[in-house]
């Protein structure tokens, strides 16, 4: 299953600039997704990281997967419309090149297990076939509370 960015914006709530997925080109709800980022040099992050050296910053790349493996959590998850989702953990982050304009980024997002309502997932962002980053995250989901 492929989904476009219009079909993201209806999972997720997150906006430009920090809608990071352009879209997810395969999908196993509550298993597996694989989005992909194209890296253009309008990233407005570019224009303060770095001037005359333009890199993504590492903890876009990491949000980038936490919202790939969102798509995934959040179409296997019970009444998702209704709840907000929570980040609660980042661990063994690693960095192994920079993602510069121009890169496609490709994120992999694999869900280990979900316990007590806690999503643990191992991410790898690649560009090409070269690993840029990994780490293993977590994320849960709560009521939303009323505005």
């Amino acid at each position: 299953m492929e989904l476009s960015t219009l079909d993201i914006m209806k999972i997720l709530p997150h906006r430009y600039p920090f809608l990071l997925v352009d879209r997810i080109v395969e999908l196993e709800v509550g298993i597996r997704a694989v989005g992909i980022k194209n890296v253009t040099f309008n990233e407005p992050f570019f224009q303060g990281h770095f001037p005359g050296h333009p890199i993504m910053p590492g903890v876009l790349i990491i949000e980038a997967l936490a919202q790939v493996g969102g798509v995934t959590a959040a179409l296997a998850e019970e009444g998702a419309d209704e709840k907000v989702t929570y980040f609660v953990g980042i661990d063994k982050a690693r960095f192994r090149r920079p993602v510069v304009p121009g890169d496609v980024l490709r994120l992999e997002m694999d869900i280990i297990n979900c316990r007590r309502g806690i999503y643990c997932f191992q991410g790898k962002a690649f560009v090409g076939q070269k690993l840029v980053a990994e780490a293993e995250l977590k994320a849960t989901f709560a009521p939303r509370q009323p505005s």
